[in-house]
């Protein structure tokens, strides 16, 4: 119990509506999970992430409970993939089935390392799957698959996956982009030449239907994105089009039809304007693409986490440990909810926060941030090799900046390239460095030049905030702000693996109310608003 007092906060567990199964049955599971991970550390050595066995006891409690419960590790860990040998032991010594959605790259280390090693030194025998289907009706062993086959076979009804089996989904940081993806419908130019096939009476109105979409697509001011919201003129048009070839499947003296599957799939997202209508164009090859997704998530996935017990773990997803926002957005009903602390000795990094600068909406802003930039490139002395990564998303300013370091540091500059040697300095988005940056080494020094902030100038971003004016919600609360904390935390975890330099350029954190819960998110932090004298050569 020593590490508990490290905890946060936390909320009392809360009940759930799920029917136990009959192999949820052992009072002692938490406490065999327990014996054979202290062993085992003590074996190994002191591990450098001290929740382990709080972890462990969690994972297994919501086995044998039935009971769901949403786990945040922190940045750190969740960067160095630690705490899954602590939910690894609990999902192997539990008697009954049990289920790991994970990315691919996670299923692949997990089979290929970590489970591996933990079978040698426990003797571990349960039977381990990797596949995009329950094995069959007696297999009683953990299943490790992908979340796009997890949440397509919910989603979509399918019955992959039986009812109840306990389930525990890794990476949840990214459970909300993921189903993003699986509710959004797409359209291409092969689906129009599709429907006119499928409707041979009505090639004429689906050919210029195709064509005057198109041309109000390039019609529009060019943005960064190369997206754009379909106007009511736009979505008439849409709706005008299924008004009649539904029609026709009643009318006509012939059959046409059916729809073809990816159309009616779009049909039955297509709900202005509680969904998000766009195009996607490419203006090199003269075509464009049709998107439409929900704004709202949580009444399409309320009813999936009734059907089984569920542990989500992630790194950082919410501000608080109730995580009462993240739970909203997705359908979450009560259950139990965790935040680990982080070590305050060997997680905190170095926080240079300098308050002398422009702030980001200002003309003088690129000014000041490539002299401040320039100034901690040519003074700062990492006493640890690794790159300079240099964070923003303002895409004009991001190549403008890019070259102008490059017309003085040479080839040591790269914007948004994996491959870089531990001397480079990379300029990079915050999505880029979220897929790429276990690829890149820790980097010596981390300069944020602006915050995470999602964009109002994109397309998508301002129709999910328009949706939240529209209810009279607090969308920089509920969407911007959150969105940009949980984005910074993940993407300094590199740093705090060897107490790294972080210079926080952007300074909102001073001037804005915000501030103060964005550097409480960053902790711990040796915080200093001038350049230390030992960052100087």
């Amino acid at each position: 119990m020593a590490t508990l007092w490290l905890l946060k906060s936390s909320i009392s567990a809360r009940s759930v509506n799920h029917r136990p199964t009959p192999y949820f049955t052992l009072p002692v599971i938490e406490a065999q999970v327990h014996q054979q991970l202290r062993a085992l550390l003590r074996e190994w050595g002191e591990p450098s992430w001290p929740h382990h066995l709080t972890l462990a006891r969690l994972v297994a409690r919501a086995l044998r409970l039935g009971r769901s419960a949403l786990l945040q590790v922190g940045g750190l860990s969740a960067y160095q993939g630690e705490y899954r040998l602590s939910y690894l032991i609990a999902l192997m010594m539990w008697p009954g089935p049990a289920i790991i959605v994970a990315p691919e790259s996670t299923i692949q280390r997990v089979l290929m390392v970590e489970l591996p090693r933990l079978q040698e030194k426990l003797r571990l025998r349960k039977s381990v799957q990797r596949g995009s289907h329950w094995p069959g009706d007696t297999f009683s062993g953990l299943l490790m698959t992908t979340p796009e086959d997890w949440l397509s076979d919910r989603l979509g009804g399918e019955n992959r996956f039986p009812e109840g089996i306990p389930t525990l989904i890794d990476d949840a940081d990214n459970l909300e982009r993921w189903l993003r993806q699986q509710l959004t419908a797409d359209l291409g130019p092969l689906d129009w030449n599709q429907l006119a096939l499928a409707y041979p009476d009505h090639q004429r109105l689906i050919q210029d239907t195709h064509v005057a979409l198109t041309h109000a697509a390039f019609q529009r001011p060019t943005n960064p994105y190369h997206r754009y919201l379909l106007e009511e003129g736009d979505s008439q048009q849409l709706q005008r089009l299924h008004q009649i070839l539904t029609a026709s499947r009643v009318e006509s003296s012939h059959v046409e039809g059916p729809m073809p599957p990816r159309w009616a799939e779009f049909w039955r997202q297509f709900n202005p304007p509680n969904h998000l209508l766009w195009f996607a164009v490419e203006r090199d090859r003269g075509q464009m693409s049709l998107h439409c997704a929900p704004v709202e998530l949580a009444t399409a996935l309320a009813p999936i986490w009734a059907q089984q017990p569920v542990v989500l773990i992630g790194a950082a997803l919410d501000l608080d440990a109730a995580a009462d926002n993240f739970r909203q957005r997705l359908g979450l009903d009560d259950l139990t909810c965790l935040q680990f602390a982080p070590n305050r000795h060997n997680d905190a990094i170095q926080l240079y926060l300098p308050s002398h600068l422009p702030l980001p909406n200002t003309p003088e802003f690129q000014g000041g941030l490539h002299q401040e930039i320039r100034r901690l490139l040519m003074a700062v002395r990492p006493d640890r090799p690794g790159p300079t990564v240099i964070l923003l998303d303002d895409l004009p300013l991001k190549g403008q900046l890019g070259a102008a370091l490059a017309g003085e540091f040479g080839s040591r500059v790269q914007v948004e390239q994996a491959d870089i040697g531990p001397n480079s300095i990379l300029v990079s988005g915050w999505e880029f460095w979220r897929q790429h940056r276990a690829l890149v080494p820790p980097p010596a020094l981390l300069i944020v030049a602006t915050l995470p902030l999602p964009s109002l100038e994109n397309p998508m971003v301002a129709s999910r905030v328009a949706f939240h004016k529209r209810r009279r919600q607090d969308w920089f609360r509920l969407y911007l702000l959150p969105t940009a904390v949980t984005e910074l935390q993940r993407a300094i975890a590199p740093s705090r693996q060897h107490q790294g330099m972080v210079a926080l350029l952007d300074t909102r954190v001073h001037y804005r109310s915000y501030g103060a819960q964005i550097l409480e998110a960053l902790s711990p932090a040796a915080c200093v608003r001038s350049l230390p004298d030992e960052w100087r050569p």
